[in-house]
Parts: structure tokens; C-alpha cells; sequence
């Protein structure tokens, strides 16, 4: 299998390793944890150990399950899930930075940048392609979605819809025009995610009124897929949008 572990390392009996993983000096791979293939697991990263959480239990059977071709750096933590055979998950392709911490059952998806120092609370959700800058600090139980990128050093505690900006405090400031784009995204296709997103930030309709405008609309499948994510947000809502900010959102 070609799977290298150092010398110093703990890896548990009840891990799983794939194929051309490679596991660094002193890291610590506890309990009941699946790593897929190709992946670097960096120098006293520790995963799977039991969640930050004062109403667990250790006789909990939970994990953690991470997919192929991620590169997790060293002092990186994953805790396992908080519930009954629950997990904390992370797709393919994926870069966690150094010291950066996912909290019990967050998932992330596929080719996501975790910068240093991120915390990501438990049950954070993370969607396919998104950037969160370096010590920037997630709430438990908020959605990030595809392709947004968030600003250095902010703090959220609300969902960050797919494809935009988010900075600061819960403020969004525009579209990740360069993200879209660099994910092969067509000129049409940006426009329907700006159309969709005017609807949403810059109408003067609140949330309920656009999303109801939104459903007599034909505006293409991203926008839909905005105003599905805009819609699920009941829980804690999406950043209200901050113009005149100075981020670009020319697409």
C-alpha cells in the first residue's frame, strides 16, 4: 500500500490508511478514523480525538472520515462526531493550512483552502471550492457555500451564501468574480449568480419577499441553487450584505 508512517507518530489499531498516505512526526490518528489515499497527514496533527464538547460521552462510537488527496498540515485538529456513530467528514482535494481546527461533525467538502489558525465550531458545513482566509472563526452550525471566499481574521455566526465575498463581521461585500471564473464559470452563468444575487441583497425586498419574487423567475440553475441556499438559512440566516466596501464584485 505504500503507506508511510514515522516512527514517532500514533496511529490506532482501529484507523484506516489508503494507499500513498504518508503520516509525519508526531501526529496522533485516534479511534475509529478512515483516510483515504495520496494523503499527507502533516507533523502533530491530531485526529479523531474526542469532541470539545461537556455533554459527551467516551463510551460515544464516532469518527472521522476524510477522502483522497487532501493535505492537512502540521497542528491541525479534527475532532470526531459528538453523536452515536456520527462522523466529521472531509472530501477530496483538500488543503487545511497549518493550525487550523474543524470542530465534531462539520463537513467539507471537495477542494476547500482551510488558511492557518481557522476554528470551525461543530456542524459547520463547508461547500465544494470555498477559500476561508487565515484566522478566521466559524460558529457552530453555520453554512459556508460553494466557492465563497472569506476575508483574514473575521468571525461569522450566520451562513455565507455560495459565491461571495464574506469579510469581517457576518458582512458580505460583493461575488468572487475571480473564483467564478477560475472555476470555469461562463459569462452567462455569472450573470445569473449576480442576478440572483441583486434579487436577494440589493432589491429592497427582505429575505421572504425576494425568494417569493424569485419563484415566479427563470434566472438559470446557479441562481436557483443561490436562492436554495438562501432559502435552507433558517436557523441563523445569511450576512447581510455591506456596499460601498470596496471589494470587487465586477463579474
Amino acid at each position: 500500500m505504500n503507506v508511510k508512517i514515522h516512527p514517532t507518530a500514533i496511529v490506532d489499531p482501529a484507523a484506516k490508511i489508503g494507499a500513498r498516505s504518508t503520516i509525519q512526526s508526531h501526529a496522533v490518528i485516534e479511534g475509529d478514523v478512515v483516510i483515504g489515499e495520496n494523503n499527507l497527514i502533516g507533523h502533530s496533527a491530531i485526529i479523531g480525538t474526542p469532541p470539545q464538547d461537556l455533554a459527551f460521552s467516551a463510551q460515544t462510537k464516532s469518527g472521522v472520515v476524510i477522502g483522497n488527496n487532501n493535505v492537512i498540515r502540521e497542528l491541525c485538529t479534527i475532532h470526531r462526531g459528538t453523536a452515536e456513530r456520527s462522523t466529521t467528514t472531509i472530501g477530496d482535494n483538500n488543503f487545511l493550512m497549518a493550525g487550523a481546527h474543524v470542530g465534531h461533525n462539520c463537513e467539507i467538502g471537495n477542494n476547500v483552502i482551510i488558511a492557518n489558525n481557522c476554528l470551525l465550531g461543530g456542524h459547520v458545513r463547508v461547500g465544494d471550492g470555498a477559500f476561508l482566509g487565515g484566522g478566521c472563526v466559524f460558529h457552530q452550525h453555520i453554512r459556508v457555500g460553494r466557492l465563497a471566499i472569506t476575508q483574514g481574521l473575521s468571525a461569522f455566526s450566520m451562513d455565507i451564501p455560495p459565491f461571495v465575498i464574506a469579510a469581517e463581521r457576518n458582512q458580505v461585500f460583493g461575488l468572487n468574480a475571480i473564483g467564478m471564473r477560475r472555476a470555469g464559470f461562463s459569462a452567462e452563468q455569472r450573470e445569473q449568480i449576480k442576478a440572483a444575487f441583486k434579487l436577494i441583497y440589493q432589491s429592497g425586498l427582505n429575505v421572504s419577499e425576494a425568494l417569493a419574487k424569485a419563484s415566479g423567475m427563470k434566472l438559470g440553475d446557479l441562481a436557483e441553487e443561490f436562492f436554495e441556499f438562501v432559502g435552507q438559512a433558517k436557523k441563523r440566516g445569511i450576512c447581510p450584505y455591506r456596499g460601498g466596501g470596496g471589494m470587487e464584485m465586477s463579474i
